[in-house]
């Protein structure tokens, strides 16, 4: 009998939504991998799209931006917290409504497009607040957007990611800045990205989408986003999260899989059999015993992580795994197998 090959992420998946910062580029450094990641996915005939909470840049300038790390890139293949923050704050405030601008030019650029009107300085008639990042942040804009929460005006948050990669590491992100303003004035905001699963609804819908992956390297906002919006993802070792995280996260944060950088995107990959305590992904395996996982073969190979996962979405999809991997040889597998 012929055995059928085993597919790829670009045969099981038609459309490839990614992360920006930390997946594809650290600031202005390309990661390895990630421009031929795109290419061969676009060659695929996989629908790729850009799904970014940075609201310092409009699409065009984030397409510029990754033009400048080798890849190219269309604004139409953008969705963005700030696009989506605007179509949330559009519904939901009459046209022409003044809306707090806490960020830079372009998110306020995203403001007008719908309709509203962007200012930078509170009074009575501001009706929100919308809080992104930018590199110019400063206490004034801070303590305007506070007087405005505190008299009433809706806030709206395009992001709350704690940090933002950089080619230095890693620098405070929009989380950190809303942060200051919920100590400030006591308020929870709405937020409009990631993790909130709308950019990838959208993305996906507006995309013609049926069956898209995720991939990221935040648990906490694009692996969350895709587990609430019940899409794959794929977390990349590239950025800010790693495996002992991974395996450890919450279910709402624990990916479908997980690679070290985006390098082997086209290449085959078996799907992980799950069969009671045992899940073989290849020729490796991993076993449930009492809470703890043996695994047969190198407890970094993807294969073994796709078996480690599989048996937690099967033994532990409720709560967090607090048990312990334990490496075995493959000549014990084979022992044991027969």
């Amino acid at each position: 009998m012929i055995r059928r090959p085993d597919p790829s992420l670009l045969d099981l998946h038609d459309a490839l939504l990614f992360d920006l910062d930390g997946t594809l580029m650290h600031g202005a450094q390309p990661i390895p991998h990630a421009a031929e990641a795109v290419e061969t996915a676009r060659a695929a005939g996989c629908t790729v799209v850009f799904a970014t909470n940075n609201a310092s840049r409009t699409p065009q300038q984030a397409a510029e931006h990754l033009a400048a790390v080798g890849i190219a890139a269309r604004p139409a293949e953008f969705v963005t917290s700030p696009q989506v923050a605007a179509r949330l704050l559009a519904a939901r405030l009459d046209v022409g409504a003044k809306v707090l601008v806490v960020g830079g030019p372009s998110l306020a650029a995203q403001m007008r497009e719908v309709g509203l009107s962007p200012v930078d300085t509170d009074s009575e008639d501001v009706a929100a607040v919308v809080q992104g990042w930018s590199p110019d942040l400063d206490w004034r804009r801070l303590a305007e957007g506070a007087y405005a929460i505190r008299h009433g005006a809706y806030w709206m948050a395009t992001n709350v990611d704690a940090t933002l990669p950089t080619e230095r590491g890693l620098a405070p992100g929009n989380g950190a800045m809303v942060a200051a303003l919920r100590h400030a004035t006591g308020v929870e905001p709405a937020v409009a990205g990631k993790p909130e699963p709308g950019m990838f609804e959208v993305a996906a819908r507006e995309h013609g989408a049926r069956r898209p992956l995720i991939i990221g390297d935040r648990l906490d906002t694009d692996i969350e986003g895709a587990v609430r919006a019940g899409m794959a993802s794929l977390l990349v070792l590239t950025g800010v999260d790693g495996i002992e995280d991974a395996l450890r996260a919450e279910p709402i944060r624990r990916p479908t899989v997980i690679l070290p950088d985006l390098a082997r995107i086209a290449a085959p990959f078996p799907l992980p059999v799950v069969a009671g305590d045992r899940a073989r992904c290849g020729a490796v395996s991993a076993v449930w015993r009492d809470g703890d996982i043996a695994v047969h073969g190198d407890q970094d190979d993807p294969r073994v992580l796709r078996a480690v996962l599989a048996l937690l979405r099967e033994h532990s999809a409720q709560t967090a795994w607090t048990g312990q991997l334990h490496p075995q040889p493959l000549a014990a597998q084979a022992t044991a197998e027969r």
